[in-house]
Formats: C-alpha cells, sequence, structure tokens
C-alpha cells in the first residue's frame, strides 16, 4: 500500500475520520490507521490529566493529530491514511484491479486506459471481531452454488480480466450491476451479496486484521463476514470520552464528611458501636454541623477513615466545581474556568413555578474542553472494542488522538428539592419507566446515561433551549453542545444543564452565547423555548406518543419540537419526552404550569 496525503480539518481527526474510519477524498476512498503509524514528534501532547487518568487502564497519553497549515511539503507533519478499498474498477473501461500506477514517480487513480478508478462499493465486515477488509473479487465471482459454475470457472486464471458491468436489461437495483469475467465468461450480480450468510457460503473467511495490518499466521478471527457498503453507518462506532479541564473539587458529601470525622465527639460514636449513646451524641453532632443523625452513623458504622471520595464520574468533579463558581459571584480569575454565578431572583417578574426550581445560573466566560477517542467497534455496538493504539510494544504508554477547544456557555443549576419531590411521583415513575425498560432491554442502549425522570426532563430542556438559543446567540445549532448532570443515584445528587459552544481551530469565544447567560435575558430565552415545545407540528400524535426515535428510544419528543442535531446531543437525539417537561395526560411536568402562569398574568 502506498501512503497517501490529503487535507482534513483538525476535529475531523477524532470524528468522524478518526482511527478506522473510512473517509472518501477527491474520488478515493482512505482509512485511517492506528496511533502507532503516527510521528510522534510532529504530534504535540494534549494536557488533562482527569480526562487521561478515566482512560482504558487509567493509563495511556493523549496527543493531537500531527497538523500543518498552509501547503504540505514533503517534510511537513502529516497523518497517515492508507487506500481502502483496494479493488477498484475504470469507469470507462470497467476494468477492476487493485494496483495503482505512476507517472514520474507519482502515484496516480488512473487506469491504464486514462480513465479515472472508483472504489468498489462493497467491503466485508466482521460481524463480532470489528475487522475490516477487501471483498476478494476474483475468487467471489468465480464461486457459487449455481449451474454456471463449470470446471472451467473453477480452474480459471484470468486475473486480470475482470469487469464492473451494468446490464439496464437486468432490471434495476443490484440485479443490474455484475462481475464479469472475461476468461472465463463467468458473471454474477450484486445481488449474491446480499444475506448474512453469502460470504461465509462462498468460502470468505475473515482475516483478523485491520487493512493496514499485515495478516498473522494462525490468527484466524471464527466469526462470520458480511458485506456491507463502504459508506454504511455501523461499519464505524467510535467511542469517545471528553472532559472539561477544571479544578476538580471535592463534592459536598467528602467535605461534610471530613467534618463529622473531625467532630471531637465523633470517636464517642464509634466506640459505642451503634448503642443508645452513639444516638445521642450523633443527634449533637448532626444538630451542630447541620447534617443528618443517619449520616453520622453511617459514618461511624463504616469504619472507612478515608478523607477521600471517590468520584464515581467525570461529571462529579465537574458539578462540584460549577457549584463552587457559582457561589462566588463575580469571576475574576484568569485560567481556562471561567465562571460569572448568579441567583435567580425570586420576584413577581418571573412565573413562581420556574423560579422554584431552578436556582442559579452560571455564565461560563471561558472553558477548555478536551475529547479524547478511545477506539472503535464495527457492525454493532456489541462487537469487540478495538483500541486506537493497536502498536506491538506493550511495554509504551498507548496514545490516543485528542483534542483541545476553548468556548463559552450557560449553566442552570435547578432546585435538588423540587426535582426530588417531583421524581418521586408514581406517574412521573412510571412514564419514565418506559425508556428504563427499554434502554435495559436492548444489546446496546445501555450504554446511554440511566433515563431515570430527572435526566428525561433536564435533558429535554436542554434540547428546547438549544434551539431557541440557535436563534438569538449567533451560533448555529449544531455549534451548541450539552452536557446533562442529573444523577440520584450518588452522595452529591446532581441536577443542573450546561449548554455551551468549543471551537478547535481557534482560542477564545465571541460572546454571543455567554451574553445571554444575564438574567433578564436567559428566563425571557428559556420561556421561549417552552413556549415553543408547547405545541409541536406533529400533534396530537407526538405528544401522544410514547414509542418515536430510533429503537424507540424517545417518548413524546419528535424533530418538529425536540431534537437537535445529533452532534450536540450526549445520547444522540434519545431519551427525551415534553410530557416530563410541559405535562401531558395525567403525567405532571417538572416545568408544568409555567406557562399557564405566565398566560394567566398576561392574559394571553
Amino acid at each position: 500500500m502506498e501512503r497517501i496525503l490529503h487535507d482534513l480539518r483538525l476535529s475531523e481527526t477524532i470524528t468522524p475520520f478518526g482511527v478506522g474510519a473510512i473517509v472518501d477524498v477527491l474520488g478515493e476512498s482512505l482509512i485511517a490507521p492506528d496511533t502507532s503509524w503516527w510521528d510522534r514528534k510532529s504530534a504535540p501532547e494534549i494536557s488533562c490529566e482527569r480526562l487521561r487518568a478515566r482512560l482504558r487502564g487509567g493509563v495511556g497519553i493523549l496527543r493531537q493529530a500531527p497538523a500543518h497549515s498552509g501547503r504540505a511539503a514533503k517534510e511537513t507533519a502529516h497523518l497517515l491514511y492508507w487506500r481502502f478499498p483496494a479493488w477498484r474498477f475504470c469507469e470507462r473501461c470497467t476494468k477492476l484491479s487493485q494496483l495503482t500506477g505512476r507517472n514520474k514517480g507519482r502515484w496516480i487513480n488512473k487506469c491504464e486506459c486514462g480513465g479515472t478508478l472508483v472504489p468498489m462499493r462493497y467491503v466485508a465486515v466482521c460481524e463480532k471481531g470489528s475487522h475490516i477488509q477487501d471483498i476478494p473479487w476474483f475468487k467471489w465471482a468465480h464461486r457459487g452454488t449455481d449451474a454456471g459454475v463449470t470446471e472451467t470457472v473453477r480452474f480459471c486464471r484470468a486475473y486480470k480480466e475482470l469487469r464492473f458491468v451494468r446490464s439496464s436489461q437486468r432490471g434495476e437495483g443490484l440485479g443490474s450491476l455484475r462481475i464479469h469475467c472475461n476468461g472465463c465468461k463467468r458473471s454474477r450480480p450484486l445481488s449474491d451479496l446480499t444475506g448474512g450468510e453469502s460470504l461465509h457460503r462462498d468460502g470468505i473467511r475473515c482475516e483478523g486484521a485491520q487493512p493496514w495490518e499485515e495478516p498473522k499466521p494462525g490468527n484466524v478471527c471464527e466469526h462470520r463476514l458480511s458485506a456491507v457498503q463502504r459508506g454504511a453507518t455501523g461499519n464505524y462506532i467510535a467511542e469517545q470520552l471528553s472532559a472539561l479541564d477544571i479544578p476538580e473539587e471535592r463534592p459536598e458529601s467528602a467535605e461534610k464528611a471530613d467534618q463529622i470525622r473531625n467532630h471531637f465527639n465523633f470517636q464517642r460514636v464509634v466506640s459505642d458501636n451503634g448503642g443508645p449513646q452513639a444516638e445521642l451524641v450523633a443527634g449533637w453532632i448532626a444538630e451542630e454541623l447541620g447534617v443528618s443523625a443517619e449520616d453520622v452513623l453511617s459514618l461511624a458504622a463504616s469504619g472507612d477513615d478515608s478523607t477521600e471520595a471517590p468520584l464515581l464520574g467525570l461529571k462529579d468533579g465537574e458539578w462540584a466545581a460549577f457549584l463552587k463558581k457559582l457561589e462566588g459571584g463575580r469571576d475574576h480569575s484568569v485560567d481556562d474556568f471561567v465562571v460569572d454565578g448568579w441567583k435567580v431572583p425570586a420576584d413577581s417578574t418571573w412565573p413562581q413555578a420556574l423560579t422554584s426550581r431552578l436556582v442559579s445560573v452560571g455564565q461560563v466566560r471561558r472553558v477548555r474542553e478536551v475529547r479524547a477517542l478511545c477506539g472503535f467497534r464495527r457492525h454493532s455496538a456489541d462487537a469487540d472494542f478495538i483500541p486506537s493504539d493497536l502498536g506491538p510494544d506493550r511495554k509504551r504508554k498507548p496514545v490516543y488522538p485528542a483534542i483541545e477547544m476553548f468556548g463559552e456557555g450557560i449553566f442552570l443549576r435547578f432546585d435538588e428539592d423540587q426535582v426530588s419531590e417531583w421524581e418521586s411521583l408514581p406517574e412521573v415513575r412510571t412514564r419514565a419507566g418506559i425508556l428504563l425498560n427499554r434502554r435495559n432491554s436492548s444489546q446496546w442502549a445501555h450504554r446511554l446515561d440511566v433515563p431515570e425522570p430527572r435526566f428525561i426532563a433536564l435533558h429535554t430542556i436542554a434540547h428546547l433551549l438549544i434551539r431557541r438559543l440557535a436563534f438569538a446567540s449567533g451560533y448555529s445549532s449544531a455549534s451548541l453542545q450539552e452536557r446533562i448532570y442529573a444523577n440520584s443515584d450518588r452522595p452529591d445528587r446532581t441536577a443542573g444543564i450546561l449548554i455551551y459552544t468549543a471551537a478547535g481551530d481557534a482560542q477564545g469565544t465571541l460572546g454571543g452565547l455567554v451574553r445571554l447567560g444575564e438574567p433578564d435575558k436567559i428566563l425571557s430565552l428559556l420561556l421561549a423555548a417552552l413556549s415553543d415545545a408547547d405545541v409541536c407540528s406533529n400533534d396530537p400524535v407526538c405528544i401522544e406518543s410514547d414509542s418515536q426515535g430510533s429503537s424507540q428510544l424517545n417518548l413524546s419528543a419528535c424533530h418538529g419540537c425536540a431534537l437537535v442535531s445529533e452532534t450536540s446531543c450526549e445520547t444522540a437525539n434519545r431519551l427525551l419526552d415534553r410530557q416530563l417537561v410541559l405535562g401531558g395526560g395525567n403525567v405532571p411536568g417538572l416545568l408544568d404550569n409555567v406557562l399557564d402562569q405566565v398566560r394567566r398574568r398576561t392574559g394571553v
């Protein structure tokens, strides 16, 4: 294989054209090899310790893909892509070949007759091993179980006589596209490729490798191959990890645990070991520190002297950092995490149903996000995981493709007591249970967040607000992204939304989004977003639905009311429901009655 140089945007080296992905550029089909092929001297390292620590195994190096500006020269830093599939046909003479010609030492994508070579439409993907390879067209064309397979066909050696022909006399579709051998006159339609067993019946086996790897002797993959179009979505399922570069604060529960352990009466609770004196002293400690007696007794019974509460995910540290920033008011820091916090005014200007639930807002003036590509899968989400680094040297640390982006955003924090009270209602839990059951029964949806009521409601609010902000911020909706903080199974429960924009090609922000986080603007925008979602163009079908979207993982949500660009959503436009926001039927919404209060006040 020769190495081919083409220009890509830096952000595209993570998705959609990261390691293992197929990219079509100027009529050529290419595939990106793993990071062991990178020139590490020209791939700068990216620093984000909290993200690196949560990669597989907790070890690895984050590196940005080699990049350059201006015209590329021979020694310019670049990223390698390999030609795949190798089989191509000439658009003029229809000849199939795997060779590439040269003209004055330069590779050209031309046939001997002068016609342009076009990549074959179909490739073979391993159904479980996440491998991909060329279909051996000469072998495939001379196989089959029909009566046309004669001895002459079986022993044909006319390797350079294959043609990719089209015949309008055979109708439309794959039946009109055929691989024809001029040597033995064997002709086979591409319609024979359809079906999960087609390649297996023809004796074509998986080589157990990626196109840029040399197949290892004896390393035979036992899984079957499936013929798919090379541009099919399932050919590449990337697994990414992203984190905000923030000073990771300790959660509130950890700080309270420290206060309890350091109290001079705490050892009396521990020594009494659950007796009556322990309960009495625990009550004293709880009253003095503003915690519950159950927390004191539970901490004493655990026997854990650790002063650090382990973070269950990247978002736990981010949530704690946002809470600290919200309490600080105006932020005069000059680092990569600048947030101005303010409390939502509880006056008659705004509906009480909104101000009682939305308690504070943060104007994120500057934030740095780092994204890393962990690896990929092919064909299905339950196939084998292929890491980004397949290098043979297991002693060195693996390299993960990464990119850093700087941007701005708006953070919304909701009242925990109000959210907890709402999500404890039987009607609410029953509604959310529909999505929970579908997630649990799916082979791949378990990778999505748990659709508890607060997550579905806050996720839907984020989508509604993104659609509205796209009109007022100056950013397109595809440029806005969400980050949902909604968990009730943590010591520190979370209930918040971050809507932000980030660009990898320039540092700094334009300010169009953060200015909308001011008190007199964000509440108006939120009310407008709720008003937009109150009536969908697909109602009453949409609002009464409980099965929409991919794998029926949406309830009352469609393109007319709640869906945004898939690149903006953490769950690819899944786990949404307007009823859990605005109410519907017998289901009360988290922001139920907000619009009614506005209409009563305005007389509309």
